[in-house]
């Protein structure tokens, strides 16, 4: 097991270094200088250059990798050129915004996505599979944008009971960042209810889609397992139905439904862009368009390194449990 690791994380290595440069020179073809942008159109080609050389935007483009690189192992992402602050700090300020929508919408697509493509799978061809199956796809296909809007008409504007938009409309005190967590610890309920209340939307979202491509991997998963012989043997065995489909057929068909939660979970985490636009949830999705509009070099890097890494990670923790769920993997 721990040499199966191992190999696993020699292998990220040059994944990281192919991201890297892939990170550095995709930033660079972004039209304008953002030096330009910075000082505005008014200001004077010795001021730019000047700023220019300031960000190290003068210096060849190896030299600049190499320094971007750098920084990046000794945890230096460089100075947002808006803020002015480490982006570092401004990443680890966001993050956790994005962690508790990410983990709330993935809790809400995996509640519903495993039961339901389990119950599709073990009633196939039923007017419940059917209706699952239209669901799911509906699910897959509808844009969040569009989704989000309509919830916002819906309970925002019609119904007036969910609020929009922001995390809380209560003071919390922050320890964790995790507004819901920081709430419970200050024994703040109000604060509670009013974040749970603005996490709502938000998540539902975007789990939709994720809760929909669950639903259908574990249901296929589900009837091509169904189908083993060993399954079969269970059955004539007499063992009891819900026995025979928890026990011995969902783990083995968890292992696909396992993939799609860790590639699903890392998405997310690199930042739900538009959700969180939309919600206005300070997340890492939030600053990233931000930083796009504003030509902001270094904020991007970091983002884009940032959920390239995370994804990554998440990757080698799905490797891991396919080793844990299926001995054979390790081998």
């Amino acid at each position: 097991m721990v040499e199966y690791i191992g190999r696993r994380v020699l292998q990220l290595i040059p994944v990281l270094i192919g991201v890297s440069v892939l990170v550095f020179f995709m930033v660079r073809l972004i039209p304008g200088d953002p030096a330009q942008i910075l000082l505005g159109q008014t200001a004077s080609q010795e001021r730019v250059q000047e700023l220019r050389a300031q960000m190290g935007l003068d210096r060849p483009l190896p030299v600049q990798y190499l320094l971007f690189v750098r920084g990046a192992v000794t945890g230096d992402l460089g100075d947002s050129i808006v803020t002015g602050r480490p982006v570092t700090e401004e990443l680890l300020a966001r993050f956790p915004a994005t962690l508790e929508l990410t983990l709330a919408a993935m809790l809400l697509a995996v509640a519903v996505g495993i039961p339901v493509g389990v119950i599709a799978a073990v009633r196939q061809y039923s007017v419940l599979d059917k209706v699952t199956s239209v669901l799911a796809l509906t699910g897959i296909s509808m844009p969040i944008f569009w989704l989000a809007m309509i919830l916002i008409v819906i309970f925002t504007v019609q119904l007036q009971l969910l609020p929009f938009p922001g995390r809380t409309s209560v003071p919390i005190s922050s320890i964790t960042g995790l507004a819901l967590v920081d709430s419970l610890l200050t024994l703040n309920f109000e604060g509670f209810r009013s974040a749970l209340l603005h996490l709502i939307m938000p998540a539902v979202a975007l789990g939709t889609i994720p809760m929909a491509i669950i639903t259908r991997m574990t249901r296929s998963s589900m009837l091509e397992v169904m189908n083993e012989d060993y399954i079969r043997t269970a059955h004539a065995k007499g063992l009891m139905p819900r026995r025979v489909i928890f026990k011995h057929a969902l783990r083995n068909a968890m292992l696909p439904t396992v993939t799609v939660i860790g590639l699903q979970f890392g998405l997310l985490m690199g930042g739900a862009v538009i959700t969180e636009t939309i919600f206005a949830w300070s997340g890492i999705g939030q600053i990233a368009y931000e930083s796009i509009n504003r030509r902001d070099y270094a904020m991007i890097q970091a983002v884009v390194l940032y959920g390239a890494t995370f994804f990554v990670l998440i990757n080698l923790l799905v490797d891991v449990l396919y080793a844990i769920l299926d001995p054979r993997v390790r081998y």
